[in-house]
């Protein structure tokens, strides 16, 4: 707090009479407005529609309390003051809308040339100004808390859960607590608190399943939903068949993402290949390696018939992808939202732009997963280096992977696959993709439920027998994908 009173007393100081204050944590803005009135010995006074005008510190003496729940009766003896009082004003933005009497009374009181004329603090969770007005606000945010604030907060939670439960300590460890600490970035002090509170009270403890739930409660707070998706299921690379180049390369830079000291955070990757060869999987599976939330990007929802408001709405997701940072954005099937062309009156293009500039100057630890099938459709600026940290094939699995990907999805409907012939199987599917064998395998469940008879190798082989995989049907296109990845992608596999 001593850093935003020390700011806050340099807005007084640049003479202007009218602060906007965008804040969720009302409770801790009166309180830093508060501590700066005593500092400058100026008497402040809280204006609500409830309670009308009430002087909150010590001081001059407070504007005449007759009929100030009026919004324009309150301005006007703000107006009339002729000492430097501070007023705060809590919600006034809803009165602004359609009443010229208050914009000009605020226009007024903001215009004030007097050194010794009332400082007016509009504060609310959202507010904006109309344009007459603006020009003459200063606005002015609160600091979020630092990494070392959250933490004491966490301390301080865990010590009054402590203190009620008979001095019993909360159990968890260090690299949980770190976690938890940077997954509580973005938030207010109150927020933070809130969530800290809500981990250790369950159960006394801070561990590896709290970190779910704290990421989606934040994802609440935040209120993200629209193009912006919280993905509540992220795979673990256990149920991911394969990519064993991609796995490690992601295990080689999973503390310097984490690290606070980094300075070159890693940025991103595209994932190319063909259709249910596993990108979406690979793509969840990268927050639920490294703990951190997933949120997915929905392009498609972005487009808004109106000129300008895709691009707005895609800096509004970037930005609160931010809030939700340390972070994993996920953006499947990117060529389809950014595809190449003329014929959508060149928003795709000025959609490219807007997040060609993002992916160069982001400093938030967002790791962005990309996932593409038609390379050809995208731009080349999207695909230099630089963009990504790295471009990864996923090619269709060989006959290794094709057998890890049977006893995964096997053992996940509780069959053995110890009781099945998996090189054979894994031979019969030649070509098949891992979505493929997937649905091998629950077309084999629906004709042993038909049959009454359980799963077995033959009803496995038919299934194979009677699938036409996407190498077979779409053999040309795919041919022409692994030739262009060849030399200018690494593989996924190794």
């Amino acid at each position: 707090m001593r850093n935003d009173i020390h700011d806050l007393g340099l807005v007084l100081d640049s003479k202007v009479k009218l602060i906007l204050i965008e804040s969720w944590d009302e409770r801790r803005v009166l309180e830093t407005l508060t501590s700066l009135a005593v500092r400058r010995a100026l008497s402040i006074v809280l204006w609500s529609v409830t309670e009308g005008l009430q002087r909150l510190g010590f001081g001059a003496d407070g504007a005449d309390q007759h009929n100030s729940t009026e919004p324009e009766a309150a301005l006007r003896l703000i107006k009339a003051d002729v000492q430097p009082t501070l007023y705060v004003m809590c919600d006034l933005h809803p009165f602004l809308s359609d009443n010229p009497k208050l914009v000009r009374l605020l226009k007024e009181i903001a215009m004030s040339e007097d050194a010794h004329k009332p400082t007016l603090v509009l504060v609310s969770h959202a507010c904006k100004l109309p344009a007459e007005v603006q020009r003459y606000a200063a606005r002015f945010a609160l600091a979020l808390p630092s990494e070392d604030e959250l933490l004491a907060i966490v301390r301080e939670e865990a010590a009054s859960w402590s203190e009620r439960n008979r001095n019993v300590r909360v159990r968890t460890d260090n690299k949980t607590l770190q976690q938890v600490v940077k997954n509580l970035r973005g938030m207010s002090h109150a927020e933070a608190r809130v969530l800290a509170r809500n981990v250790i009270c369950d159960d006394g403890a801070i561990t590896q399943e709290d970190l779910p739930e704290l990421n989606k409660t934040k994802f609440k707070l935040l209120d993200l939903d629209g193009v912006l998706s919280f993905e509540y299921e992220t795979a673990r690379f256990a149920e991911v068949g394969g990519l064993s180049n991609l796995k490690s390369w992601l295990a080689a830079r999973q503390s310097a993402f984490l690290s606070a000291s980094a300075t070159d955070l890693p940025k991103g990757i595209m994932l190319l290949g063909v259709q249910g060869s596993g990108k979406s999987l690979a793509a969840k599976a990268v927050a639920g390696m490294w703990g951190m939330p997933l949120l997915r990007l929905d392009i498609a929802a972005l487009y808004n018939k109106f000129f300008g408001e895709t691009e707005r709405n895609l800096r509004d997701a970037l930005k609160l992808a931010e809030q939700m940072s340390p972070c994993v954005l996920w953006v499947d099937e990117i060529e389809k939202g950014l595809a190449t062309g003329d014929n959508d009156g060149g928003v795709s293009q000025r959609v490219l732009g807007t997040l060609l500039t993002w992916m160069a100057e982001r400093t938030a630890p967002v790791f962005m997963v990309a996932t593409a099938n038609a390379i050809d459709q995208l731009a080349p600026e999207l695909m230099r280096k630089g963009r990504f940290d790295e471009v990864f094939f996923v090619d269709l699995p060989n006959s290794a992977i094709r057998e890890q990907i049977f006893s995964i999805h096997l053992q996940r409907r509780e069959m053995a696959a110890a009781e099945f012939d998996l090189v054979a199987l894994a031979a019969a599917s030649a070509g098949f993709s891992g979505a493929e064998i997937e649905q091998v395998i629950v077309s084999a469940l629906y004709m042993a439920q038909a049959q009454q008879r359980a799963v077995d190798q033959a009803l496995l082989v038919q299934a194979i027998q009677a699938t036409a995989p996407l190498s077979v049907v779409m053999a040309e296109q795919i041919t022409a994908l692994r030739d262009w990845a060849r030399g200018r992608t690494v593989s996924a596999d190794g």
